[in-house]
């Protein structure tokens, strides 16, 4: 069974980083022990290992914050796991969607609960365009788009397109640093429009990396 080649320890316990499936943001670390790493499988949620109340923990069960967890990874040495998860709500107990809120600044904790990973801001983006979508809101440019249709879209995304070139002809980044911005929001409108996500996206350009890295696929980047 492939459970047996994980390395639990001493004390039948591996660690579990606890990770958000679309934004990358790491939300915990807790432990697991085989039995919590098998109820997680059966459920889809996340289980643990709670070492002060020796016993099994479903995350979630008296928060309602759930760990919907999407992928399950093991590392090289076959002593960590990785979980890729979909939260229903804040991960700390402080409300805090991440554990690690707190920056270690020399001799003392800044708390910062921004990530590292500034590409989440295009999914918290995108999230908002998919809302507008669903939700009508009075006076939204994103409505007023996706009411035109795609035609009204692409020729966006083409005067977009145009508006960074001309901005990149420019002394200067700023012009085209808000050119770009506005390309990417048309971007994202239109892969909205045709129900594509960032994640597909991002799985082309992961093909391309690998093609990088000596794979035999076309597009090198």
């Amino acid at each position: 069974m492939i459970l047996d080649t994980i390395k639990f320890d001493e004390n039948g316990l591996v660690p579990a980083v606890v990770q958000d499936a679309k934004t990358g943001q790491v939300l915990m670390v807790a432990y697991m022990n085989r039995e919590s790493l098998e109820k997680t499988i059966s459920c889809g949620k996340a289980v643990f290992y709670s070492r002060s109340r020796q016993k099994l923990w479903l995350k979630g069960e008296t928060s309602g914050n759930y760990m919907n967890v999407e992928t399950l990874r093991v590392d090289c040495d076959m002593d960590c796991l990785l979980l890729k998860v979909t939260p229903d709500g804040p991960a700390c107990h402080t409300g805090k969607n991440s554990c690690f809120y707190r920056v270690l600044d020399v001799d003392k904790f800044v708390e910062n609960e921004e990530s590292d990973n500034k590409a989440i801001v295009l999914q918290e983006v995108y999230e908002t365009i998919l809302d507008r979508k669903k939700n009508h809101k009075e006076g939204s440019y994103t409505n007023y788009l996706f009411e035109k249709g795609l035609d009204k879209i692409l020729k966006k995304v083409g005067e977009e397109a145009t508006e960074v070139i001309i901005g990149a002809k420019n002394a200067g980044n700023e012009e085209v640093r808000y050119e770009i911005a506005d390309l990417l929001y048309h971007l994202m409108v239109l892969m909205a429009e045709k129900q594509m996500t960032w994640d597909e996206v991002f799985g082309e350009l992961e093909k391309r990396q690998a093609v990088d890295r000596g794979s035999k696929e076309k597009k090198p980047v």
